[in-house]
């Protein structure tokens, strides 16, 4: 049973990672600042009913619903665009999409801990400013 498992799971593995193009610490980025904004998000509303996403505050199985699904479109997004790279003969459109959402992920993140009164390091919002700009193309450092 134990090896049929892990032969299930590693070829399961395989396929959705073929898919993305590989595997990539980008992408392994992107899953965990997904999870840790979800989780924060949930936080929020469930520990400190400060969610701007519930008229209460509170935690709203219809709002955790609609922050799943968009999670998933964004993996959808990534899927589109490896495959345009594919299809186009080029290989950075996901990587810009997975920075992008990356950035999207820690500006959320980042709201997150300050709905819970969490002061953040300026390194952190240096860097997320950083990735903004590289999401949108600009590799200037300057301001």
């Amino acid at each position: 049973m134990k090896e049929l498992f892990c032969t299930v799971t590693g070829v399961v593995g395989s396929v959705v990672a073929s898919l993305f193009g590989g595997w990539s610490a980008g992408m392994t980025t992107l899953l965990i600042f997904m999870v840790v904004d979800y989780l924060s998000g949930l936080a929020v509303a469930g520990v400190f009913k400060n969610s701007k996403k519930t008229d209460s505050g509170a935690l709203e199985s219809r709002a955790g619903w609609k922050g799943l699904c968009r999670k998933g479109m964004t993996i959808f997004i990534v899927l589109i665009a490896y495959r345009l790279d594919v299809m186009i003969g080029t290989n950075y459109i996901r990587d810009a999409v997975v920075i992008g959402f990356c950035a999207n992920e820690a500006i959320s993140i980042v709201e997150n801990a300050g709905l819970m009164g969490v002061p953040l390091p300026d390194v952190i919002t240096k860097a997320i400013d950083v990735l903004t700009r590289k999401s949108k193309g600009d590799d200037n450092n300057e301001h």
